[in-house]
């Protein structure tokens, strides 16, 4: 597997993930409606153009965190994760609009082994998705419950 097993984490450790994504109208649109979000602000062109502050619509918020989640995970939750515990501390510091391309780093905040089962522990992740400009769109810390070799 891709991913890297829970002794192989460091504290401080980047991941600069060469995956990138160009979100589409498509994308937002999808999700949107999959999700079954009816905010205009992702959906109506002439509400965003004459309505809001941006002029034009925005991407859905959930769709870009669970992208920059998704491109973090070939490098390094891939095949050796067990389970997600938990997305704390998200924020979207700026706006993602369409055509937009993005890409993530991540970087190792800490990591323990699990008390109640040996063959595992927890890495928090800190996960910032930044778009072609170089502003950072979206940031969050993730705890990602994960197999121990030997496993």
């Amino acid at each position: 597997m891709a991913g890297l097993y829970f002794e192989e984490f460091e504290d401080g450790q980047v991941f600069k993930h060469a995956i990138t994504r160009t979100v589409t109208e498509t994308d937002n649109v999808l999700f949107t409606t999959m999700t079954m979000n009816p905010a205009a602000l992702h959906l109506d062109h002439h509400y965003a153009e004459t309505q809001t502050e941006f002029g034009k619509p925005l991407v859905n918020s959930l769709f870009t965190l669970g992208l920059m989640i998704g491109i973090s995970v070939h490098d390094t939750t891939l095949g050796t994760t067990i389970a997600n515990l938990g997305m704390t501390d998200i924020t979207f510091p700026q706006p993602v609009f369409h055509g937009d391309t993005l890409h993530v780093e991540t970087r190792v905040m800490g990591k323990r082994r699990s008390k109640s089962r040996p063959k595992a522990g927890i890495v928090t992740f800190e996960h910032k998705a930044i778009n072609q400009r170089g502003e950072e769109v979206a940031i969050c810390t993730r705890q990602a419950f994960m197999h121990a070799k030997g496993n």
